[in-house]
Order: structure tokens, then C-alpha cells, then sequence
């Protein structure tokens, strides 16, 4: 958040860059009650404008900058840095912003004058430190709602489970399932606050999905009609969940992550019950200083092993957490570059790709030795989702990466057998649309790269996609019109997160305007890029993420 001061006045409104809002997330924290310390340093404040300050925090900042705020995305912003700079430079800061991305919360009407002058109060005292959540209070918010005895032993309805699309709902509290062949919604569901994401179990029967209140509801699609049959909270805020996948352990266990407290739940598969708690706090992967709140990122299954593979955000540690024995569990730590956040497998499923994004780089994890096999630079804040995956005209397999920091595309060679020279590697860099991107995505099956750039300021780029020819990169990208396709009314209409069907012939767009303003999905062919669908429906509040079940499934992408 530290940069030069601006001097200039106020002019009209603009919005910002990116707004850490979007890229960090509210936070479900801001509604916790904490305790206000007292430092005689720093500016007086009341318990009221503690509070909002507090609630503020968490809404706006905590995303980028930590719980604790000592940094992650954002810079950190504990008062021995606040102090120092001073109350007439924050205040500058926090109303204009910065071309680094710091959203300019004044300018642009998100902040008033009022709020802005408390902020900059609020950064000078000592962060508060939220409750923490051990074992009981975990327990107590465990709900089995239908016992798994109860549950149908085979499946009860006529969807096509493996081509149905579980739909984050994210300002509604719920996610959508649609069926990926007629388009229309089996059932909304409610969840949780801001789903993050949804992930299916091996067997590809239940559907987990947890919001960033850290709320997971589990989801049997075997019954009449998909239903909760459990729930539980492994924290007060969370990002990531996952099923056990080795064989002879297909869905046995769940793990969750929390962003606060710094932990990570190990659950039943088919209740979950929690069953062990680790937490994550420790020293960071460089300078081996101590972090007090290595927040949890990205969570994926091995294939190799019976392992999860757990992102500790701030520490740069994988946590390679073996599931055979809990009473006896074994965690191996792999050291990566800081601030893990997302990342999926190369295309064979042995190598984790994963994004150390605040450091512009990507550590490639061999799951099946349990070591670190490459660090790969790449361009500026690195964001895949899960990446994508194929073959490129020269240099075979690739796993390819967007960026939220540039426009570049870059793409990794994964082959060390046939392709060793060029393995772990960036084979060649792209220029996409522009910065701001979320996802990236490919198939199998198909022959192109799509891109997003949801984040980037520009509403023309926004609100379109960039889709490459793989038999052809050299010639650049094309650019479809998605939110013109979509035909809504006014609004934000970020088009993000490229997701095909089972078949791959088909592409779906999240088209994402605010709560109070009209949302729509639109279906691309992709064979012949043209419009195929828009899915529009007054219960599609704020979409976002979408998941096909048998990719999600499998990892396809």
C-alpha cells in the first residue's frame, strides 16, 4: 500500500485500477468482534470508528493485505510502517490510489472523506487479532443433516451428473446447478457467504462448496433432487476444499483450508466430521522469519500418493499432507517462492503448477517424489485458476498461465522425457488482451486458448474474451463480444472463467454485474466461435465460478 505521494486534487470520479475488493475478497471477518489495543502513538479513535474501521478493514483491504496485515498481495501495514509514514501520507494514498493497484477508495466514491480519515486512523493502532477455532468450536458447528445410512445406494434421479454445471452465486449465498445439455437450472441451492469454489468427490456423487465465510456444504447428487446432507465451518474465513482421490481412499476424507485461523481441517468424506486440525503458522520459505498467519490458498489431491497438497500462503510452504494415517499423520514441507495461490496439474497429473503469484513465478511440484522439481519465472502476478493444458506446434505439452499484472500469456514446457530440453521451461509468451486476468483455459479436444481479462479497467476488454488458435499462436488472438452477446441492461458485466462442458465442444462465460443488476451465462461453440446460448434468470445473482462436474471430477482442463 506504500508508494509516492500524490498532491493533485480531486477530479472526477474514476474507478480503480483493480480493486483489491475483487482480487482479495470481503472478508466474512468484519462482523467478528475484536479487541481494541490501545497504542498511545497512534491517533485517538473512539470505539465506534474502531469498529468501522475494523468492519472496513476487512470489507475492503484484508484481501490484499493479510487478517494481520503484514502483507501478502498488498504491502504490509503494521504500525511501525503506518506510523512512520504518517497520517497526511496515508490519507493521500487511501483517497488516490496507485498505478500499482491500490484502488483509489476516495476518488472513486467508495469511500467518503469521513471513512478515508478513519482508515488512515485505523492503520496507525495495532491490528486486532480475530478468535481462534480449535477442535470444539470446530465441532460445534458441524451439522449431519442426512446420515449417510439414509442416503440412496444408488442414483435416484435422471440428471447427467457428469455433464452438469455447479454455478457460484457468489453475493447470493448459493450456487446453481444447470445442466449442461438443455441449459436450464436443476436447482439453486444455498450455501454460504461468497462461495468460492466447488469440487467433487473421486466417485463424482458429491459436490463440496465452500464460501469464504469458511462454510462447507456438502452435496449428494445421488437423491431425487441434489441435496445438503452436511455442513460444518472449519474457520471464519476460508478459500479452498478437496476430496481424497488415491486409490483405495475415493472419497474417505475432505480437507479444508482456512484463511483465519492460519489451519487446515481433515474431515470424513461423507459426513464431515472434522478429525484433525493442523495449523499452519510457522517460518517463511526465504529468510525463515516466523509468520503468525500463513493463510491457506489452493488445496489439490494427489494422484501419486495418499496426499494433499496444501498452499500456505504467506510462508511459501506446500504442505504435502499424507492421509493414510491420521492418528500418526505425516506432513512433508516443500519450500516454494511466497505467496502460494492457485495452480492445477500439468497435463499427465504427476506435476503441481502452482502459482506463487505476489512473486511472479511458478514452483513445479513432483508429486510423486515429494520434491520441488523447478521455480519458472513468468510475467507480473501470475493468476491461472488451474492453467491449461496442451500441446503446442513445437514444443509439445505445455501448461500455460495468464497474469492479473500484465498482458503476457506465458507457457511452460511439462514434458522432462521427450521434451527435456525445453521442461520447466518458458517455451514462449503470449500477448493477450490485456492485465486483469482470472482464468485461462483449454481441453483435450479442443484446439483453442481462452483468456480473460475480467479485472482489466478498460470495459472493452472486460467485457470480451481472447481466444487463441493453438495451431496458429503466432497469429494473435481474436476477440469475442461475450457481455454484448448477453445483451443485459446496465452494470459492471465482467466477462471471467472460461469453463468447457464434458464434451469440450462448448465454452461457458460468466457474464458478472452486480448484485442489483442483471447477470447472465453465455455458451460459445468452440468449434466455430459463435454464440450458442444465453442463460439468463432472475436467481443467477453475481455468477462467477463455474464447474463441470466431470472435469472438476478429473481434472480436465
Amino acid at each position: 500500500m506504500m508508494a509516492s505521494s500524490q498532491t493533485a486534487e480531486p477530479a472526477k470520479k474514476v474507478e480503480p485500477l483493480l480493486s483489491t475488493q475483487e482480487i482479495g475478497g470481503t472478508s466474512p471477518l468484519g462482523a467478528v468482534t475484536m479487541h481494541q489495543t490501545i497504542n498511545p502513538k497512534s491517533p485517538a479513535m473512539t470505539e465506534t470508528e474502531f469498529q468501522l474501521g475494523t468492519k472496513i478493514y476487512f470489507e475492503r483491504c484484508a484481501g490484499c493485505h493479510g487478517v494481520l496485515r503484514k502483507g501478502a498481495t498488498g504491502k504490509p501495514l503494521t504500525p511501525n510502517i503506518t506510523l512512520e509514514k504518517g497520517s497526511d501520507y496515508l490519507h493521500t494514498f487511501i483517497y488516490y490510489g496507485s498505478a500499482q493497484g491500490m484502488p483509489n477508495w476516495g476518488t472513486s466514491g467508495t469511500l467518503s472523506k469521513d471513512e478515508v480519515d478513519i482508515m488512515v486512523k485505523y492503520i496507525q493502532h495495532e491490528p486486532p487479532q480475530p478468535p481462534e477455532m480449535g477442535m470444539k468450536e470446530v465441532l460445534a458447528t458441524w451439522k449431519l443433516l442426512v446420515d449417510p445410512h439414509k442416503r440412496p445406494t444408488k442414483k435416484m434421479n435422471d440428471l447427467d451428473i457428469s455433464n452438469l454445471f455447479s454455478v457460484t452465486l457468489r453475493d447470493a449465498g448459493k450456487i446453481a446447478l444447470i445442466d449442461g445439455a438443455s441449459k436450464k437450472i436443476v436447482k439453486i441451492l444455498d450455501t454460504g457467504y461468497a462461495v468460492h469454489i466447488s469440487r467433487m468427490s473421486k466417485s463424482g456423487r458429491y459436490l463440496y462448496v465452500i464460501g469464504r465465510d469458511a462454510k462447507i456444504v456438502l452435496i449428494d447428487l445421488w437423491m431425487t433432487t441434489p441435496t445438503p446432507v452436511a455442513e460444518i465451518k472449519v474457520g471464519l474465513e476460508a478459500r479452498s476444499v478437496e476430496t481424497s482421490k488415491f486409490k483405495g481412499y475415493e472419497d474417505r476424507y475432505a480437507i479444508a483450508g482456512a484463511y483465519w485461523p492460519p489451519q487446515y481441517v481433515l474431515m470424513d468424506g461423507d459426513t464431515l466430521k472434522p478429525l484433525r486440525i493442523v495449523g499452519t503458522r510457522g517460518m517463511t520459505s526465504d529468510t525463515e522469519e516466523y509468520h503468525p498467519e500463513p493463510r491457506v490458498a489452493a488445496i489439490v489431491s494427489s494422484n501419486f500418493r495418499p496426499e494433499f497438497l496444501v498452499n500456505a500462503k504467506e510462508t511459501g510452504m506446500v504442505h504435502m499432507v499424507d492421509y493414510s494415517d491420521l492418528e500418526n499423520l505425516k506432513v512433508t514441507m516443500i519450500k516454494t517462492p511466497r505467496f502460494l495461490h492457485d495452480g492445477g496439474f500439468e497435463s499427465t497429473g504427476r506435476y503441481f503448477m502452482d502459482a506463487a503469484n505476489a512473486s511472479d513465478k511458478i514452483a513445479v511440484i513432483d508429486t510423486k517424489e515429494d520434491k520441488l522439481a523447478a521455480i519458472v519465472e513468468v510475467g507480473k502476478t501470475p493468476h491461472p485458476g488451474r492453467g491449461a493444458n496442451f500441446i503446442h506446434p513445437k514444443f509439445g505439452p505445455v501448461w500455460a498461465t495468464s497474469h492479473l499484472g500484465d498482458e503476457t500469456i506465458s507457457m511452460i514446457g511439462t514434458d522432462p522425457v521427450k521434451h527435456k530440453a525445453t521442461a520447466w521451461k518458458v517455451v514462449g509468451t503470449l500477448k493477450g488482451a490485456g492485465g486483469g486476468s482470472l482464468f485461462i483455459k483449454s481441453h483435450p479436444k479442443s484446439t483453442h486458448l481462452w483468456v480473460d481479462a475480467a479485472l482489466n479497467p478498460d470495459e472493452k476488454i472486460s467485457q470480451s474474451i481472447a481466444v487463441f488458435d493453438i495451431k496458429n499462436l503466432d497469429n494473435g488472438f481474436k476477440v469475442l463480444p461475450i457481455a454484448e452477446w448477453a445483451a443485459l441492461g446496465k452494470g459492471v458485466k465482467r466477462v471471467l472463467q472460461p469453463e468447457y462442458n464434458k464434451a469440450g465442444d462448448e465454452v461457458w462465460f460468466s457474464v458478472w454485474s452486480a448484485a442489483n443488476e442483471e447477470s447472465a451465462i453465455v455458451v460459445v461453440d468452440d468449434k466455430t466461435l459463435k454464440l450458442k446460448a444465453v442463460i439468463k434468470d432472475k436467481a443467477l445473482v453475481t455468477p462467477t465460478g463455474k464447474f463441470n462436474v466431470y472435469n472438476t471430477q478429473h481434472d480436465v482442463y
